[in-house]
């Protein structure tokens, strides 16, 4: 870090000028501006790989621009690092989770600070900062057996324990509940005005940024498309700006956030007007059975209580609940990585073992897991071998890979799903999150499949990317696959499923048709009324 003279209290808290990164031919950011000021809180708005984060990664230390430069408090900075970054005070709270699974969550909190350490002391700050801003955690609990709301909670708590002044949220509330995410809004917001400190709000939700900011501005592509005081947006017009083309508000309001919000010139949604269901009847024997499954967790918690499911071949199931009620332990029992302690999973009138590597694929069960970089892709490997690391033997010959057959091979399954890349041999960590949920969605779809478990498919996705899985998910129930749509979403289960099952903990409290359920409804039973 560099600079000279003192801070400008009437200079705005931070300047980027004509910033620019490029990652190889691609422009990640072009000539950005952006200014941030005290008691403030800044929305940035953009599809994934529109530049957003890239653009804060560079503010924080992480990515050294190309070109531009930056101000604190009126005073030119390079920042070279996180540590630059943070004796600024500047702190960020990652889309994308940096814990240590195998720590508590006091001692993730305490990570990185010099000095000795008093636990109690750090408990103390935690249980502080947790009731303050409505993030209720145990400082005591291993973040390896936490949900993803909850260690995103830890992540937030991690950043506000350094007190920063100037404080990135990137796409904060993507694992959080509406809930939890009005709470921290509604808190962050008080503590901003009060305490002067700049905040940058990034994310491709529409009605966050409409609720929790003071001035928007637009990436598309790498640069700033718009700039505008919140008061002045229309929902419309942002999402035009984003996508760079009209969007359907009632289609795309799942991936928006905008409940509320109707397109008159759209028909009322409902899932059997949208598609036709492959050719199977209710009486058809189902593809997948779950029968009285009961899976135990440490000290003997019922993490799935005795449930029972059914899944016919051309349907979506969609699976309601709020987060941490065994959504996540029913996803992990179809991938194989928890075994039984009561009950049967049977596929295609088969018994599968659970708990056995590859046995449920093997079967038949395709899974789009909940996050995608804990348990489904390999970022630091090529966009190739996370293709075709589930089935390598399809390209191999006589036991050895064929390089040549393996690129040709993701080169089709690249042209198919429309996956954004510079190629096969490019790294995985180089596509956008949309890109990166497309090369799963792709690898699972090309083992041909029985059922398809999708667990939390849009998380984290913009509007585009969002509309794109949507449809393949409609699409692969049209083909025959029995579909188990695993969401927090509840529009977006509203929008797709046929039938809702809603869990609350660990236990299926109830079940209605697509025609049957309404927000309200569902509202009531996930919070565990049966009435």
């Amino acid at each position: 870090m560099t600079g000279a003279g003192g801070p400008d209290p009437s200079a705005p808290a931070v300047e980027l000028t004509g910033i620019t990164k490029r990652f190889g031919g691609i422009v990640a950011c072009d000539q950005v501006d952006l200014t941030l000021h005290r008691g403030r809180v800044h929305g940035i708005l953009g599809e994934n790989g529109a530049g957003k984060s890239t653009l804060m990664k560079v503010l924080i230390g992480l990515v050294l621009p190309d070109a531009g430069s930056i101000r604190i408090d009126g005073q030119p900075c390079t920042i070279h690092d996180p540590l630059a970054a943070a004796a600024l005070g500047i702190a960020m709270v990652h889309q994308h989770f940096s814990l240590v699974d195998q720590l508590s969550v006091w001692e993730n909190v305490a990570l990185g600070e010099e000095g000795r350490l008093k636990s109690a002391g750090v408990r103390d700050r935690v249980a502080a900062i947790s009731q303050q801003y409505g993030l209720d955690i145990d400082p005591d609990a291993r973040v390896g057996e936490l949900t993803a709301g909850l260690r995103q909670r830890v992540e937030i708590i991690k950043c506000l324990r350094r007190n920063p002044h100037i404080l990135v949220f990137d796409e904060p509330t993507s694992v959080l509940t509406p809930e939890e995410s009005e709470q921290l809004f509604s808190t962050l917001r008080e503590v901003v005005a009060a305490e002067g400190r700049a905040v940058v709000l990034v994310s491709h939700k529409l009605d966050e940024v409409l609720h929790a900011t003071d001035e928007i501005t637009i990436m598309r592509q790498g640069r700033v498309v718009d700039h505008l005081p919140t008061r002045e947006a229309v929902a419309r017009s942002l999402a035009r700006a984003m996508v760079g083309r009209e969007v359907s508000l009632r289609s795309e309001r799942a991936a928006f956030g905008l409940a509320e919000i109707e397109d008159p010139d759209q028909e009322p949604s409902g899932n059997g007007e949208n598609r036709q269901l492959a050719e199977t009847t209710p009486s058809d024997e189902p593809v997948l059975r779950i029968e009285g499954v009961t899976v135990k967790g440490r000290g003997g918690a019922r993490l799935l209580d005795d449930i029972s499911l059914d899944l016919r071949a051309g349907e979506i199931v969609g699976v309601a609940g709020v987060e941490g009620n065994g959504q996540r332990t029913l996803g992990d029992l179809l991938s194989s990585l928890v075994p039984l302690d009561a009950g049967r999973v049977v596929v295609n009138d088969k018994e599968v073992p659970t708990g056995s590597p590859g046995a449920m694929a093997r079967a038949g069960v395709a899974v789009i897991p909940e996050d995608r970089h804990d348990s489904g892709v390999v970022l630091d490997m090529t966009v190739v071998e996370n293709l075709l690391m589930v089935d390598p033997h399809r390209v191999a010959r006589h036991g050895v890979l064929d390089k040549a057959r393996a690129t040709e091979t993701a080169q089709q399954m690249i042209e198919e799903f429309d996956i954004g890349c510079s190629g096969p041999d490019a790294p995985l960590w180089s596509l956008s999150g949309g890109n990166q949920q497309r090369v799963v969605l792709a690898r699972e779809l090309a083992a041909e499949p029985d059922v398809l478990v999708a667990a939390q498919p849009t998380r984290g996705l913009d509007v585009g990317a969002i509309e794109y899985m949507t449809d393949r998910l409609r699409q692969t129930a049209i083909d025959g696959v029995a579909v188990l749509l695993i969401s927090s979403e509840l529009e977006e289960i509203l929008e797709l499923a046929d039938r809702i099952v809603v869990m609350s903990r660990g236990r299926i409290v109830g079940e209605l048709s697509q025609a049957d359920a309404n927000l309200e409804t569902l509202g009531l039973m996930m919070g565990g009324s049966t009435e």
